[in-house]
């Protein structure tokens, strides 16, 4: 039977990130995925992720943030390969709505470089948005998105120079406690460890069954449309977005690595349940809604649909993350779910599993107590 110092399970963005970071500290480790890495499974697809510093779901976030964007320039010399894209980032919406009110309170607690522009500045410096005449958007200059599949491919390239295990393919079946710690069960056989982090994403419920009535599980459709002027929506005419209207919340993306103007829009149409009944493929409800968007506030990109995605996101309750040993079994850390806004912080996240194993936690991690339900 092998024996590792930290079995990872689940090799999306964080555990590529947590394998990484516990290699290069020497710890020998292994990492499992029951799927190719990188795949399109589960939360760690879609070509590109936004990263931004003005965070409007918490300011407590703001400083994990900071640490990501230094750790993502530390991976990227580490592969060779830019992973980071700066394009500026606007938070919008009307002036009382929680996504112009939290991305303002992240920049003036942190202190982060920041402009307030009504509708008519924004769409003079900007002209592929078309907002309501009452918008303001919160303008953030270090927003920008990260190359997604690339940026788990790069983690998990580091994390096997430095000496880890990675099998892909190979799902664990079951853990359990032993005198020296945990014992992983797979098709192919048992492994042993000290410690186990369990960053399975959508499949946390069957890694951790206390969390499987807690984390929802929730349809997300990402679409990318063929501009009426491509070049407003060029990577160096159009910065990520992110607004709050009526009709929901959608993010935007210039054009990048696929043809088109790239939209998506949070909690999509709120379809949760169970993964194996949540459908996988696109259909035409899903792009009738995703254009509707797009006719309203884009709408020198809605020209034909290109392409569409499903992926999956895992929501806890109050949309904060789980990063923490959990209650009652000291040898296990859960880092998942990230509630559709975690993956930007993979590295940050990855530094704090290995900070955990040892035993040292540089960061305030309160917010993400296990043990908060």
């Amino acid at each position: 039977m092998a024996i590792y110092d930290v079995i990872v399970a689940g090799i999306g963005v964080h555990g590529s990130a947590a394998c990484w970071h516990l290699a290069r500290r020497g710890l020998r480790v292994l990492g499992l995925d029951r799927f190719d890495i990188p795949n399109a499974r589960g939360s760690s697809h879609g070509v590109n992720r936004i990263i931004r510093l003005a965070y409007f779901e918490h300011p407590a976030y703001v400083p994990l943030a900071r640490r990501a964007y230094e750790l993502w320039r530390e991976t990227e010399r580490g592969c060779g390969e830019q992973l980071l894209f700066v394009t500026g980032g606007i938070d919008a919406g009307r002036a009382n709505s929680d996504v112009v009110k939290g991305s303002l309170l992240a920049c003036r607690m942190h202190g982060l470089r920041h402009e307030v522009l009504d509708a008519k500045a924004l769409h003079g410096r900007f002209p592929g948005f078309s907002w309501p005449a009452d918008f303001v958007g919160v303008f953030q200059p270090d927003g920008g998105f990260l190359a997604c599949e690339a940026s788990v491919a790069a983690q998990t390239g580091l994390a096997r120079k430095e000496g880890a295990d990675v099998h892909p393919n190979e799902p664990m079946l079951k853990w359990e406690q032993t005198r020296r710690g945990v014992r992983v069960t797979t098709e192919r056989g048992s492994y042993e460890a000290g410690q186990l982090v369990v960053s399975s994403g959508a499949w946390i419920g069957d890694s951790i069954p206390a969390l499987s009535h807690i984390a929802k599980l929730e349809r997300q459709v990402l679409a990318w449309f063929e501009p009426k002027d491509p070049k407003l929506f060029a990577l160096d005419n159009f910065p990520i977005s992110i607004l709050q209207t009526d009709e929901g919340i959608p993010y935007q993306f210039p054009i990048w690595g696929r043809p088109g103007f790239k939209i998506g829009i949070y909690n999509h149409l709120k379809e949760t349940g169970d993964l194996k009944a949540v459908s996988r493929a696109p259909d035409v409800r899903d792009e009738a809604f995703l254009r509707s968007f797009v006719e309203k506030y884009f709408p020198k990109a809605a020209g034909r649909t290109l392409a569409m995605e499903t992926c999956i996101f895992t929501n806890m309750p109050d949309r904060h993350f789980v990063l923490d040993r959990l209650p009652g079994a000291e040898n296990v850390i859960v880092a998942s779910p990230c509630s559709g806004h975690g993956f930007k912080f993979a590295p940050v996240i990855g530094e704090a599993v290995a900070d955990l194993v040892a035993g040292k936690t540089r960061l305030d991690l309160a917010l993400f107590s296990a043990s908060r339900f």
